[in-house]
């Protein structure tokens, strides 16, 4: 009994450091590196860097007797690259596809204030609609390396729709109601 305890020792002990070495899964515990594709990280910045292109302002309110605010700041350019389609995953060599020679045109299609009302988590406010048509011309680049080179470029355009609503909140009726508005939301 002796000399079979003493073999499954020397057998245990001769096998334990070939385990903890060359590519065994999980060798190396919750340290282990797990292999992630490039796009997770896009879309992890997609959805935690740009958090405030989906959100809605809440403006100071519209002060009788001035004009009308208007819809002036545009979107930009990166926040319409952004709701642009993703180009399609390749394989590099044997699919890829490019867009190059953006040009970008914005049209104002809605400058609209909607009447007062009461609106969850903010109070009476009033809607200013801003809808934008975006207009994006590029020249579209689709190449291949293997089985044979080839490379096919065309022109196309793309339309992306942004609404850039916000809210200005609706005071009382007196001066002073909305002037106590306007110093909480702005701090003047």
């Amino acid at each position: 009994m002796r000399k079979v305890r003493t073999w499954i020792l020397l057998i245990v002990a001769a096998i334990a450091p070939l385990g903890s070495v060359g590519c065994v899964p999980m060798s190396m515990g919750i340290a282990t590196p797990l292999p992630m594709q490039p796009w997770v990280t896009e879309r992890m910045e997609e959805k935690y860097c740009y958090k405030n292109d989906k959100r809605t302002p809440i403006m100071p309110p519209i002060r009788e007797g001035f004009p009308a605010p208007l819809c002036e700041d545009p979107p930009d350019d990166a926040m319409i690259l952004r709701a642009m389609p993703h180009i399609p995953r390749g394989v590099p060599y044997f699919y890829e596809e490019h867009r190059d020679e953006l040009d970008i045109r914005k049209e104002l299609m809605v400058d609209r204030i909607d009447p007062p009302r009461f609106f969850p988590l903010v109070g009476p406010a009033q809607l200013h609609h801003c809808h934008w048509r975006c207009t994006i011309y590029f020249k579209e680049t689709v190449e291949s390396g293997y089985p044979f080179p080839f490379r096919c470029q065309a022109p196309r355009t793309e339309v992306i729709y942004i609404d850039k609503d916000h809210l200005h909140l609706a005071g009382g009726c007196t001066p002073e109601a909305q002037q106590s508005i306007t110093n909480d939301v702005t701090g003047y």
